[in-house]
């Protein structure tokens, strides 16, 4: 646990530099409200690295002010907490009001990047949105998004990012009683398909909130006009599709499944977003469904491109009146659009896929990939480690290669492989140096980050903080980090179930 250091200084310096421009421009899809009070609010986890690039002060962050801010206790001085207003369609149904249940909006910072953006707090208690629920969130949910959403980072993966973990010393019942947490994230911004799709019911409020998302995240479409072939709306829908498109294309190279693709939890930035159900593939398989409330694997591995286009065809029907006033002209408009992003998302995988293959784009048989995709899956191959076996296979060490698929059944398709690296010139020690480069060897193993959280619950951080570290640092073998590149035992994965945390 982290200490807590005394208070050396006031609210209003400890988050300086804190503006709001989101509830400022648009207050009618907020509603100004307070964090709970936290009994004793306890700091387990900082990210320190992150706070400097967010110009904010460690010390500060730690003191008691500083705890009691990130827990949502406390309200920093000129700060104007919001909950965030949005709809969603979740699992196919539309939900016309859902909103920040048990989150707020604190405000925004520039990083030292000249980047804005927001700092948000989940588990901080009941909002007008919670729906009857009671607004907290307890410590295992927490510490998993943090860990998860830090591990998608050091993967190079656009992604919403912790700051802080703040056990709140409050007991919040779920299957029984669990301590208490706060989770404080940084995201580029909270905006959502969501967002979208609950200000094209409320009217007036649609086209500021486009306007506010171009300057937020695409500036450049700024100068285009409002109307025409060519308006910025219509770009604007194009820019989300792309991001979109190569977000989805990099979780299905690493193996990650997001396991619960509403609306709501798709952004305009193109950042992941929500990581309560969240898992990484061990043994590869198209139809793996993590999710406990997943019960008809809509959200399956293999369904996320597809999950993604129809989440992008419920943005585009709110934005139908700002692209065209004339409807079919509008649809025809948007219909174009989406329809590139089956070979968006195409492109995308095929870039990294060759990477992860050592392979040089703008040549890659796709037949190649499809076939070793077919061992994998027939043979339940682990996916993380059967990139990096391949690698090893190109050095001379095949034995992990034949832990994973037995040699007669890959034989023909490593010749294949092969030949296709010598076709291309490609020297065999400098490719599986390259692929190494871009195949992680560490990920969030489902067993051991279930192991830690448990741990951490009962309040032991140790081994929640080794991994941590283990897979913030994915492409760098350490002898010492052995155990983290091995999959779950069978007898592990057959029963494991991951939850939303509400």
């Amino acid at each position: 646990m982290a200490a807590i250091e005394e208070s050396t200084a006031d609210t209003a310096t400890i988050v300086a530099g804190l503006e709001s421009t989101f509830a400022d421009e648009l207050g009618a899809l907020t509603v100004p409200w307070h964090g709970a009070a936290a009994p004793d609010p306890q700091l387990l986890v900082v990210n320190e690295r992150l706070a400097a690039s967010l110009r904010l002060d460690v010390t500060a962050l730690r003191s008691v002010d500083g705890v009691g801010v990130l827990s949502g206790s406390t309200v920093p001085v000129g700060a104007t907490p919001v909950a965030m207003a949005y709809s969603g369609h979740q699992f196919g149904g539309y939900a016309p009001i859902l909103g920040d249940g048990r989150a707020l909006l604190l405000g925004e910072l520039v990083s030292s990047d000249s980047q804005r953006v927001d700092l948000h707090l989940k588990g901080s208690g009941r909002t007008p949105f919670s729906r009857g629920g009671d607004g907290y969130a307890v410590v295992g949910p927490m510490l998993r998004e943090y860990l998860v959403s830090e591990a998608m980072y050091a993967l190079g993966i656009p992604t919403t990012r912790a700051l802080s973990v703040v056990a709140t010393g409050r007991h919040v019942r779920r299957s029984g009683a669990e301590p208490g947490a706060v989770l404080a994230r940084v995201a580029s911004s909270h905006l959502r398909v969501g967002t979208f799709e609950f200000a094209a019911r409320q009217g007036e409020v649609l086209q500021p909130l486009a306007d506010y998302a171009i300057a937020r995240h695409y500036p450049e479409l700024t100068e285009l006009p409002t109307s025409g072939a060519h308006n910025r709306y219509l770009r604007f829908f194009e820019d989300v599709v792309e991001a979109q498109a190569s977000l989805v294309a990099r979780w299905m190279l690493v193996g990650f499944v997001h396991g619960v693709m509403n609306t709501d939890n798709t952004t305009i930035s193109g950042e992941t977003i929500d990581y309560g159900p969240c898992a990484f593939l061990d043994a590869f398989d198209p139809s793996a469904v993590f999710s406990s409330i997943d019960r008809g694997g809509r959200y399956a591995f293999g369904n996320q491109p597809a999950v993604l286009k129809w989440n992008l065809a419920r943005l585009a029907e709110t934005l139908l009146t700002l692209i065209d006033s004339t409807p079919d002209e509008a649809i025809s408009a948007v219909s174009a659009v989406l329809e590139s992003f089956d070979e968006r998302y195409e492109d995308h995988y095929a870039a990294g896929m060759a990477a992860k293959l050592g392979l040089t784009l703008p040549i890659l048989d796709r037949t190649l990939v499809d076939d070793l995709l077919t061992l994998l899956a027939e043979h339940g191959a682990d996916w993380t480690g059967s990139f990096r076996a391949l690698a090893n296979e190109l050095r001379g060490n095949s034995a992990r290669l034949d832990d994973l698929v037995p040699r007669e059944h890959i034989a023909p398709w490593l010749q294949r492989w092969q030949g296709a690296l010598a076709e291309q010139g490609h020297k065999a020690v400098e490719t599986a140096s390259a692929m190494d480069r871009v195949n992680p060897l560490y990920i969030p193993r489902n067993h051991q980050l279930d192991a830690a959280l448990h741990a951490a619950t009962d309040g032991d951080l140790v081994p929640f903080e080794k991994l941590l570290e283990v897979v913030t640092h994915p492409f760098d073998r350490r002898d010492e980090w052995a155990d983290y590149t091995e999959a779950a035992p069978q007898s592990f994965s057959e029963t494991f179930q991951t939850f939303c945390g509400t």
